[in-house]
Protein backbone atom coordinates (compact mmCIF):
# COMPACT_ATOMS: atom_id res chain seq x y z
CA UNK A 1 0.00 0.00 0.00
CA UNK A 2 3.25 1.91 0.24
CA UNK A 3 3.79 1.69 -3.38
CA UNK A 4 1.86 5.11 -4.87
CA UNK A 5 2.40 4.49 -8.53
CA UNK A 6 0.86 1.09 -8.54
CA UNK A 7 -2.11 2.49 -6.21
CA UNK A 8 -3.05 5.12 -8.70
CA UNK A 9 -3.36 2.00 -11.62
CA UNK A 10 -5.36 0.32 -9.27
CA UNK A 11 -7.85 3.12 -8.88
CA UNK A 12 -7.94 3.48 -12.83
CA UNK A 13 -8.50 0.05 -13.11
CA UNK A 14 -10.85 0.26 -10.69
CA UNK A 15 -12.56 3.51 -12.06
CA UNK A 16 -12.52 1.86 -15.41
CA UNK A 17 -14.11 -1.68 -14.76
CA UNK A 18 -17.01 0.19 -12.71
CA UNK A 19 -17.87 2.02 -16.08
CA UNK A 20 -17.24 -1.02 -18.16
CA UNK A 21 -19.64 -3.09 -15.94
CA UNK A 22 -22.49 -0.30 -15.69
CA UNK A 23 -22.53 -0.43 -19.56
CA UNK A 24 -22.58 -4.26 -19.88
CA UNK A 25 -25.95 -4.22 -17.71
CA UNK A 26 -27.62 -1.36 -20.44
CA UNK A 27 -26.24 -3.31 -22.95
CA UNK A 28 -27.05 -7.17 -21.95
CA UNK A 29 -30.76 -5.38 -20.80
CA UNK A 30 -31.68 -3.62 -24.29
CA UNK A 31 -30.48 -6.32 -26.22
CA UNK A 32 -32.68 -8.67 -24.17
CA UNK A 33 -35.70 -6.34 -24.16
CA UNK A 34 -35.28 -5.34 -28.04
CA UNK A 35 -34.76 -8.84 -29.32
CA UNK A 36 -35.91 -11.53 -26.55
CA UNK A 37 -32.97 -13.88 -27.75
CA UNK A 38 -30.91 -15.40 -25.54
CA UNK A 39 -28.86 -16.00 -28.90
CA UNK A 40 -28.37 -12.67 -29.66
CA UNK A 41 -26.77 -12.61 -25.79
CA UNK A 42 -24.67 -14.21 -26.56
CA UNK A 43 -23.60 -13.04 -30.16
CA UNK A 44 -22.39 -10.03 -27.48
CA UNK A 45 -19.95 -12.33 -26.28
CA UNK A 46 -18.65 -13.68 -30.31
CA UNK A 47 -18.26 -9.58 -31.36
CA UNK A 48 -15.75 -9.32 -28.39
CA UNK A 49 -14.08 -12.56 -28.81
CA UNK A 50 -13.37 -11.75 -32.66
CA UNK A 51 -11.11 -8.51 -31.89
CA UNK A 52 -9.21 -10.53 -29.07
CA UNK A 53 -8.13 -12.88 -31.20
CA UNK A 54 -7.62 -10.63 -34.58
CA UNK A 55 -5.67 -7.94 -32.02
CA UNK A 56 -3.27 -10.68 -30.04
CA UNK A 57 -0.25 -10.17 -31.77
CA UNK A 58 -0.70 -6.57 -32.41
CA UNK A 59 -1.23 -5.72 -28.93
CA UNK A 60 1.54 -7.93 -27.58
CA UNK A 61 4.17 -5.89 -29.55
CA UNK A 62 2.61 -2.92 -28.61
CA UNK A 63 2.52 -3.18 -25.02
CA UNK A 64 6.29 -4.15 -25.15
CA UNK A 65 7.30 -1.36 -27.33
CA UNK A 66 5.70 1.36 -26.35
CA UNK A 67 4.15 3.64 -23.24
CA UNK A 68 1.83 1.31 -21.57
CA UNK A 69 0.03 3.90 -19.84
CA UNK A 70 -0.26 5.98 -22.99
CA UNK A 71 -1.73 2.37 -24.75
CA UNK A 72 -4.45 2.34 -21.60
CA UNK A 73 -5.35 5.70 -21.80
CA UNK A 74 -6.29 5.50 -25.28
CA UNK A 75 -8.38 2.26 -25.01
CA UNK A 76 -10.01 4.08 -21.98
CA UNK A 77 -11.23 6.56 -24.59
CA UNK A 78 -12.29 4.15 -26.56
CA UNK A 79 -14.55 3.21 -23.86
CA UNK A 80 -15.60 6.79 -23.13
CA UNK A 81 -16.37 6.98 -26.78
CA UNK A 82 -19.20 3.97 -26.95
CA UNK A 83 -20.68 5.12 -23.50
CA UNK A 84 -20.96 8.82 -25.34
CA UNK A 85 -22.68 7.04 -28.36
CA UNK A 86 -25.22 4.64 -26.66
CA UNK A 87 -26.12 7.37 -24.46
CA UNK A 88 -26.68 9.98 -27.51
CA UNK A 89 -29.10 7.11 -29.08
CA UNK A 90 -31.36 6.19 -26.23
CA UNK A 91 -32.03 10.34 -26.07
CA UNK A 92 -32.75 10.38 -29.58
CA UNK A 93 -34.75 7.80 -29.66
CA UNK A 94 -32.35 5.81 -32.03
CA UNK A 95 -31.34 2.66 -30.00
CA UNK A 96 -31.30 -0.46 -32.03
CA UNK A 97 -29.85 -3.64 -31.63
CA UNK A 98 -27.22 -3.13 -34.75
CA UNK A 99 -26.01 -0.33 -32.76
CA UNK A 100 -25.50 -2.18 -29.55
CA UNK A 101 -23.24 -4.38 -31.26
CA UNK A 102 -21.47 -1.72 -32.90
CA UNK A 103 -20.90 -0.47 -29.25
CA UNK A 104 -19.75 -3.94 -28.00
CA UNK A 105 -16.80 -4.47 -31.01
CA UNK A 106 -15.41 -0.72 -29.95
CA UNK A 107 -15.62 -1.82 -26.04
CA UNK A 108 -14.01 -5.44 -27.67
CA UNK A 109 -11.46 -3.91 -29.37
CA UNK A 110 -10.29 -1.55 -26.64
CA UNK A 111 -10.65 -4.35 -24.30
CA UNK A 112 -8.20 -6.19 -26.18
CA UNK A 113 -5.58 -3.60 -25.70
CA UNK A 114 -6.22 -2.33 -22.11
CA UNK A 115 -6.14 -5.45 -19.94
CA UNK A 116 -3.13 -7.39 -21.03
CA UNK A 117 -1.31 -4.00 -21.29
CA UNK A 118 -2.33 -2.74 -17.92
CA UNK A 119 -1.23 -6.35 -16.71
CA UNK A 120 1.85 -5.58 -17.88
CA UNK A 121 2.21 -2.49 -16.27
CA UNK A 122 1.10 -3.94 -13.23
CA UNK A 123 4.71 -5.66 -12.27
CA UNK A 124 6.43 -2.44 -12.86
CA UNK A 125 4.94 -0.94 -10.30
CA UNK A 126 5.98 -3.27 -7.24
CA UNK A 127 9.19 -4.97 -5.52
CA UNK A 128 9.28 -8.46 -7.29
CA UNK A 129 8.94 -9.84 -3.70
CA UNK A 130 5.85 -8.43 -3.27
CA UNK A 131 4.38 -8.99 -6.60
CA UNK A 132 2.00 -12.43 -4.87
CA UNK A 133 0.67 -10.10 -2.63
CA UNK A 134 0.11 -6.81 -4.95
CA UNK A 135 -1.74 -9.47 -7.42
CA UNK A 136 -4.63 -10.17 -4.88
CA UNK A 137 -4.54 -6.93 -3.89
CA UNK A 138 -5.02 -5.85 -7.43
CA UNK A 139 -7.58 -8.34 -8.39
CA UNK A 140 -9.42 -6.99 -4.85
CA UNK A 141 -9.61 -3.67 -6.06
CA UNK A 142 -11.20 -5.04 -9.41
CA UNK A 143 -13.72 -7.16 -7.80
CA UNK A 144 -14.79 -4.32 -5.71
CA UNK A 145 -15.35 -2.75 -9.28
CA UNK A 146 -17.37 -5.97 -10.71
CA UNK A 147 -19.41 -5.36 -7.17
CA UNK A 148 -20.29 -1.79 -7.64
CA UNK A 149 -20.60 -1.62 -10.92
CA UNK A 150 -23.72 -3.49 -11.59
CA UNK A 151 -25.69 -2.80 -8.61
CA UNK A 152 -24.79 0.52 -9.24
CA UNK A 153 -25.97 0.46 -12.57
CA UNK A 154 -28.84 -1.76 -12.06
CA UNK A 155 -30.49 1.00 -9.60
CA UNK A 156 -29.58 3.60 -11.92
CA UNK A 157 -31.17 2.10 -15.22
CA UNK A 158 -34.41 1.62 -12.99
CA UNK A 159 -34.50 5.44 -12.63
CA UNK A 160 -32.98 6.38 -16.35
CA UNK A 161 -31.25 3.97 -19.23
CA UNK A 162 -29.32 7.13 -20.00
CA UNK A 163 -27.84 8.26 -16.60
CA UNK A 164 -26.43 4.75 -16.67
CA UNK A 165 -24.62 5.39 -19.87
CA UNK A 166 -23.85 8.97 -18.93
CA UNK A 167 -22.47 8.22 -15.59
CA UNK A 168 -19.81 5.89 -17.38
CA UNK A 169 -18.42 9.17 -19.22
CA UNK A 170 -17.03 10.05 -15.81
CA UNK A 171 -15.56 6.98 -14.57
CA UNK A 172 -13.75 6.25 -17.73
CA UNK A 173 -12.65 10.24 -18.11
CA UNK A 174 -11.65 9.35 -13.89
CA UNK A 175 -9.74 6.11 -15.46
CA UNK A 176 -7.79 8.51 -18.32
CA UNK A 177 -6.70 10.86 -15.53
CA UNK A 178 -5.19 8.50 -12.53
CA UNK A 179 -3.65 6.88 -15.52
CA UNK A 180 -1.73 9.65 -16.59
CA UNK A 181 -0.49 10.39 -12.90
CA UNK A 182 1.03 7.29 -12.80
CA UNK A 183 5.21 7.04 -13.25
CA UNK A 184 7.27 4.30 -13.84
CA UNK A 185 11.22 4.34 -13.15
CA UNK A 186 11.42 1.56 -15.80
CA UNK A 187 11.50 3.02 -19.49
CA UNK A 188 9.77 1.51 -21.82
CA UNK A 189 11.77 -0.72 -24.52
CA UNK A 190 13.06 1.15 -27.66
CA UNK A 191 10.34 1.12 -30.37
CA UNK A 192 12.31 -1.20 -32.70
CA UNK A 193 10.99 -2.93 -36.20
CA UNK A 194 8.85 -5.42 -35.57
CA UNK A 195 9.90 -8.68 -36.95
CA UNK A 196 7.79 -12.16 -37.52
CA UNK A 197 10.67 -13.75 -34.41
CA UNK A 198 9.78 -10.53 -32.26
CA UNK A 199 6.16 -10.90 -32.67
CA UNK A 200 5.68 -14.92 -32.10
CA UNK A 201 8.29 -14.95 -29.50
CA UNK A 202 5.22 -15.14 -26.87
CA UNK A 203 3.67 -18.18 -28.50
CA UNK A 204 7.19 -19.62 -28.20
CA UNK A 205 7.97 -18.46 -24.69
CA UNK A 206 4.76 -19.91 -23.34
CA UNK A 207 5.37 -23.79 -25.39
CA UNK A 208 8.88 -23.89 -24.06
CA UNK A 209 7.05 -23.73 -20.58
CA UNK A 210 4.78 -26.40 -19.49
CA UNK A 211 3.88 -24.74 -16.14
CA UNK A 212 2.70 -21.85 -18.15
CA UNK A 213 1.07 -23.71 -21.04
CA UNK A 214 -1.11 -25.29 -18.33
CA UNK A 215 -2.07 -22.28 -16.31
CA UNK A 216 -3.44 -20.35 -19.59
CA UNK A 217 -4.84 -23.48 -21.03
CA UNK A 218 -6.77 -24.79 -17.97
CA UNK A 219 -8.77 -21.05 -17.11
CA UNK A 220 -9.57 -21.33 -21.54
CA UNK A 221 -11.70 -24.23 -21.55
CA UNK A 222 -12.93 -23.90 -17.74
CA UNK A 223 -14.81 -20.69 -18.66
CA UNK A 224 -15.93 -21.72 -22.09
CA UNK A 225 -17.76 -24.41 -20.44
CA UNK A 226 -19.09 -22.51 -16.75
CA UNK A 227 -19.46 -19.29 -17.79
CA UNK A 228 -23.38 -18.23 -17.19
CA UNK A 229 -22.63 -14.48 -17.12
CA UNK A 230 -23.90 -14.14 -20.94
CA UNK A 231 -27.40 -15.98 -19.54
CA UNK A 232 -27.92 -13.32 -15.99
CA UNK A 233 -30.62 -11.42 -18.06
CA UNK A 234 -32.15 -14.51 -19.24
CA UNK A 235 -32.53 -16.12 -15.21
CA UNK A 236 -33.21 -12.35 -13.56
CA UNK A 237 -36.18 -12.00 -15.79
CA UNK A 238 -37.62 -15.42 -16.77
CA UNK A 239 -36.29 -17.72 -13.60
CA UNK A 240 -35.94 -15.98 -10.96
CA UNK A 241 -38.10 -12.54 -11.72
CA UNK A 242 -36.04 -10.04 -10.16
CA UNK A 243 -35.87 -7.17 -13.01
CA UNK A 244 -32.88 -5.03 -13.94
CA UNK A 245 -32.67 -4.09 -9.96
CA UNK A 246 -32.12 -7.90 -9.56
CA UNK A 247 -29.44 -8.67 -12.68
CA UNK A 248 -27.55 -5.95 -11.09
CA UNK A 249 -27.35 -8.01 -8.05
CA UNK A 250 -26.61 -11.26 -9.92
CA UNK A 251 -23.81 -9.60 -11.93
CA UNK A 252 -22.35 -8.27 -8.73
CA UNK A 253 -22.47 -11.55 -6.64
CA UNK A 254 -19.73 -13.52 -8.05
CA UNK A 255 -17.47 -10.19 -7.54
CA UNK A 256 -18.53 -10.09 -3.78
CA UNK A 257 -17.46 -13.39 -2.75
CA UNK A 258 -13.99 -12.73 -5.03
CA UNK A 259 -13.66 -9.01 -3.40
CA UNK A 260 -14.18 -10.89 0.08
CA UNK A 261 -11.64 -13.72 -0.85
CA UNK A 262 -8.96 -11.49 -2.24
CA UNK A 263 -9.01 -9.03 0.33
CA UNK A 264 -7.87 -11.91 2.73
CA UNK A 265 -5.19 -12.97 0.02
CA UNK A 266 -3.47 -9.78 -0.17
CA UNK A 267 -2.94 -10.02 3.70
CA UNK A 268 -2.36 -13.93 4.19
CA UNK A 269 -1.10 -15.14 0.47
CA UNK A 270 -1.02 -18.43 -0.54
CA UNK A 271 2.65 -19.75 -0.33
CA UNK A 272 2.15 -23.62 -0.37
CA UNK A 273 0.82 -26.34 -2.63
CA UNK A 274 -0.08 -23.35 -4.98
CA UNK A 275 -0.54 -26.17 -8.03
CA UNK A 276 -2.80 -28.43 -6.28
CA UNK A 277 -5.13 -25.51 -4.31
CA UNK A 278 -5.59 -23.63 -7.81
CA UNK A 279 -7.03 -26.94 -9.44
CA UNK A 280 -9.37 -27.64 -5.90
CA UNK A 281 -10.84 -24.43 -6.46
CA UNK A 282 -11.70 -24.90 -10.09
CA UNK A 283 -13.61 -27.95 -8.69
CA UNK A 284 -15.59 -25.62 -6.90
CA UNK A 285 -16.02 -23.34 -9.55
CA UNK A 286 -17.50 -26.34 -11.62
CA UNK A 287 -19.98 -27.38 -8.62
CA UNK A 288 -21.06 -24.12 -7.49
CA UNK A 289 -22.01 -23.32 -11.47
CA UNK A 290 -24.37 -26.18 -10.89
CA UNK A 291 -26.03 -25.41 -7.94
CA UNK A 292 -26.53 -21.97 -9.68
CA UNK A 293 -28.37 -23.80 -12.87
CA UNK A 294 -30.44 -25.80 -10.44
CA UNK A 295 -31.50 -22.84 -8.37
CA UNK A 296 -35.15 -21.19 -9.14
CA UNK A 297 -34.37 -19.35 -5.21
CA UNK A 298 -33.11 -15.79 -5.63
CA UNK A 299 -30.81 -16.01 -2.46
CA UNK A 300 -29.37 -19.38 -2.78
CA UNK A 301 -28.47 -18.44 -6.95
CA UNK A 302 -26.86 -15.59 -5.05
CA UNK A 303 -24.95 -17.92 -2.57
CA UNK A 304 -24.06 -19.75 -5.39
CA UNK A 305 -22.85 -17.03 -7.67
CA UNK A 306 -20.93 -15.85 -4.94
CA UNK A 307 -18.97 -19.19 -4.02
CA UNK A 308 -18.22 -19.18 -7.67
CA UNK A 309 -16.52 -15.76 -7.24
CA UNK A 310 -14.66 -16.82 -4.41
CA UNK A 311 -12.99 -19.71 -5.73
CA UNK A 312 -12.55 -18.13 -9.48
CA UNK A 313 -10.80 -15.46 -7.51
CA UNK A 314 -8.38 -17.87 -5.49
CA UNK A 315 -7.42 -19.30 -9.30
CA UNK A 316 -7.16 -15.86 -10.53
CA UNK A 317 -4.76 -14.60 -7.61
CA UNK A 318 -2.56 -18.05 -8.15
CA UNK A 319 -2.86 -18.31 -12.16
CA UNK A 320 -1.96 -14.32 -12.23
CA UNK A 321 1.01 -14.63 -10.26
CA UNK A 322 2.10 -18.00 -12.06
CA UNK A 323 2.26 -16.08 -15.20
CA UNK A 324 3.97 -12.51 -14.30
CA UNK A 325 7.10 -14.30 -11.90
CA UNK A 326 7.56 -16.73 -14.63
CA UNK A 327 7.94 -14.12 -17.34
CA UNK A 328 10.64 -11.02 -17.65
CA UNK A 329 9.08 -7.61 -17.97
CA UNK A 330 10.17 -7.38 -21.82
CA UNK A 331 8.21 -10.42 -22.95
CA UNK A 332 5.31 -9.36 -20.81
CA UNK A 333 3.40 -7.49 -23.13
CA UNK A 334 3.33 -10.27 -25.45
CA UNK A 335 2.67 -12.88 -22.90
CA UNK A 336 -0.12 -11.24 -21.48
CA UNK A 337 -1.41 -10.40 -24.62
CA UNK A 338 -1.99 -14.33 -25.40
CA UNK A 339 -3.09 -14.84 -21.58
CA UNK A 340 -5.76 -12.47 -22.39
CA UNK A 341 -6.69 -14.28 -25.97
CA UNK A 342 -6.66 -17.68 -24.00
CA UNK A 343 -7.97 -16.17 -21.04
CA UNK A 344 -9.89 -13.28 -21.12
CA UNK A 345 -11.39 -13.88 -24.42
CA UNK A 346 -12.56 -17.40 -23.03
CA UNK A 347 -15.12 -15.02 -20.96
CA UNK A 348 -16.55 -13.65 -24.61
CA UNK A 349 -16.39 -17.43 -26.11
CA UNK A 350 -17.78 -18.70 -23.44
CA UNK A 351 -21.15 -16.24 -23.80
CA UNK A 352 -21.15 -17.49 -27.04
CA UNK A 353 -20.96 -20.53 -26.02
CA UNK A 354 -23.93 -20.35 -23.00
CA UNK A 355 -26.33 -18.49 -25.49
CA UNK A 356 -25.77 -20.60 -28.41
CA UNK A 357 -26.62 -23.93 -25.82
CA UNK A 358 -29.09 -22.19 -24.05
CA UNK A 359 -31.17 -21.17 -27.67
CA UNK A 360 -31.17 -24.94 -28.52
CA UNK A 361 -31.56 -26.69 -24.71
CA UNK A 362 -32.36 -23.81 -22.71
CA UNK A 363 -30.36 -21.89 -20.12
CA UNK A 364 -30.35 -24.27 -17.24
CA UNK A 365 -29.62 -26.83 -19.59
CA UNK A 366 -26.69 -24.86 -21.14
CA UNK A 367 -25.60 -23.80 -17.25
CA UNK A 368 -25.66 -27.08 -16.03
CA UNK A 369 -23.40 -28.90 -18.71
CA UNK A 370 -21.25 -25.75 -18.34
CA UNK A 371 -20.30 -26.49 -14.82
CA UNK A 372 -20.49 -30.23 -15.46
CA UNK A 373 -17.32 -29.85 -18.39
CA UNK A 374 -15.38 -27.40 -15.97
CA UNK A 375 -15.15 -30.40 -13.41
CA UNK A 376 -14.35 -32.79 -16.21
CA UNK A 377 -11.44 -30.55 -17.17
CA UNK A 378 -9.70 -29.96 -14.07
CA UNK A 379 -9.87 -33.64 -13.56
CA UNK A 380 -8.32 -33.99 -17.17
CA UNK A 381 -5.90 -30.72 -16.59
CA UNK A 382 -4.58 -32.67 -13.13
CA UNK A 383 -3.05 -35.59 -15.40
CA UNK A 384 -1.84 -33.86 -18.77
CA UNK A 385 0.30 -31.18 -16.50
CA UNK A 386 1.46 -32.94 -13.16
CA UNK A 387 4.60 -30.51 -12.99
CA UNK A 388 1.57 -28.03 -12.79
CA UNK A 389 -0.32 -30.02 -9.80
CA UNK A 390 2.83 -30.23 -8.03
CA UNK A 391 3.45 -26.79 -8.02
CA UNK A 392 4.80 -25.98 -4.38
CA UNK A 393 5.68 -22.25 -4.40
CA UNK A 394 5.69 -19.38 -6.48
CA UNK A 395 9.26 -18.52 -8.31
CA UNK A 396 10.18 -15.23 -6.82
CA UNK A 397 13.74 -15.37 -8.53
CA UNK A 398 13.96 -12.20 -11.12
CA UNK A 399 12.90 -12.28 -14.27
CA UNK A 400 14.02 -8.55 -15.18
Amino acid sequence: MQQKPFLLLCAARMASTVGYQMLAVVIGWEIYAITGSAFDLGIVGLIQFVPAVALTLLVGHTADRYDRRLIVRVAQFVYACAALMLTTAMIAGMLSRDLLFAAVFMVGCARAFELPTAHSLMPMLVPERLLPRAVAAWTSANQFAIISGPAAGGLLYAVSPELVSSTCLLFFATAITLVSLVKTERPAASPDAPSLASVLAGFDYIRSRRTLLGVITLDLFVVILGGATALLPVFARDILATGPTGLGLLRSAPAVGAFLTTLVLSRHPIERHVGYKMFLVVALYGLSTIVFSLSTFFPLSLLALAVLGASDSISVVIRFSLVQLETPDAMRGRVNAINYLFVGSSNTLGEFESGAVAAWLGAVPSVFIGGLGSLLVAGLWMMLFPALRRTDRYNTADKK
